[in-house]
């Protein structure tokens, strides 16, 4: 079993969106670095350009991440995109300090049903927007993973409900040097708007090895922006040998949170 490396490039955290389009504006963002602590912005947005966060950083890097996603609300979006997701990599995270990134999450945007997606982003290359299911309802649950390959390190597959969505994707130089990501994330649109949402994240888990070996997330790192909320559920067994070597659901792994605007 593989085990994650550490490093000086993680200090510090940085809040940058990427962009993938759909129907002409951007669906989803990164957050990159990891933390002790956590800094609040204003009641809608965490940035200047309308960006909000919600969630979760691990304490440590890994070969792969998961979570029970569910969209616990309705949501509202009046401009601009939610989304609850999970992911690897970031801006500049890349192994010649280019952008690379995978994630796959639920989301939504003004005129538009919830979704689920994915989105990868190969160093030099533009994102890569995959829609992968229509019309996801309110209460409905659906198990997301992006996880390493066994046996084939710096190539990556996507995972919902068990099973591969994807071929293997290849981000050179990326095994075992991202910290894993579950959170929520609101766009404004550049407007003066709020979006409201509600997330519930289950099972979250880190992959110490490839193809497997899940163990309990452990926060770094809690995003939390402005008047939104970050409630813990469940926390990681104190047990170091409390894992999954699958993505069997019946694994003991209960590190769970919900994340939601006011």
């Amino acid at each position: 079993m593989a085990s994650p490396c550490s490093g000086t490039d993680d200090i510090g955290v940085r809040l940058r969106h990427l962009f993938a389009l759909l129907v002409g504006v951007s669906l989803v963002a990164v957050l990159v670095g990891a933390s002790a602590t956590a800094t609040a912005g204003p009641t809608c947005a965490g940035s200047a350009d309308g960006y909000s966060y919600a969630g979760h950083q691990s304490d440590t890097r890994g070969h792969g991440v998961r979570a029970t996603i569910t969209l616990t609300r309705s949501p509202s979006v009046p401009a601009g995109h939610v989304a609850g997701w999970v992911g690897v990599g970031g801006p500049e995270q890349g192994a010649n300090g280019g952008d690379a990134w995978l994630q796959v999450g639920i989301a939504s945007m003004p005129g538009m049903q919830p979704f689920l997606y994915t989105e990868v982003t190969r160093e030099g290359n533009e994102p890569e927007f995959t829609l992968l299911e229509e019309g996801v309802a309110v209460g409905a649950s659906r198990r997301l993973a992006v996880l390493e390959v066994a046996g084939r390190p710096g190539w990556w597959k996507v995972w919902v409900d068990g099973q591969a969505v994807t071929e293997p994707v290849r981000l050179a130089g990326s095994s075992g040097r991202w910290a894993p990501i579950a959170t929520t994330e609101s766009w404004n649109g550049g407007e003066a708007r709020c979006n409201s949402f509600g997330f519930r994240f289950e099972r979250v888990s880190v992959a110490y090895g490839g193809g497997g070996a899940w163990r309990p997330f452990v926060s770094g790192y809690r995003f939390l922006d402005g008047a939104y909320k970050v409630r813990n559920l469940a926390s990681a067994p104190a047990t170091a040998d409390a894992y999954s070597r699958t993505l069997a659901t019946n694994a003991v792994l209960p590190y769970a949170f919900v994340a939601a605007s006011s």
